[in-house]
């Protein structure tokens, strides 16, 4: 059974929308995660939204609430807002302590 490439080409996704799609589900679950109060996907819903990653970017409403939201439990989420989506808070707790040494 040998299949022509025509025909499979037929069924291909361009790249670029699998990885949207895949953005946009990655944000979905983060979100969902994060209004049932998990601290670090709070962060991460934050840090989409201040970089427009999987969502429209928007720093300065949403981003920041989520950002505030977080910062109660962990106070050095401020650090990390404007780091790319999945920038680590403790990554920044752990530079913080090298400069105290």
């Amino acid at each position: 059974m040998e299949s022509s490439g025509a025909d499979s080409s037929h069924n291909r996704v361009p790249l670029s929308e699998v990885v949207s799609d895949c953005v946009k589900r990655w944000f979905q679950d983060t979100l969902r995660e994060a209004k049932s109060g998990d601290v670090s996907m709070q962060v991460l819903v934050g840090q989409m939204y201040y970089s427009g990653y999987g969502v429209p970017r928007d720093a300065q409403k949403i981003g920041r609430v989520w950002m505030t939201r977080a910062s109660r439990t962990r106070t050095s989420v401020w650090k990390v807002s404007d780091k790319h989506p999945g920038y680590n808070a403790s990554d920044s707790d752990s530079d913080e302590l090298k400069g105290d040494s």
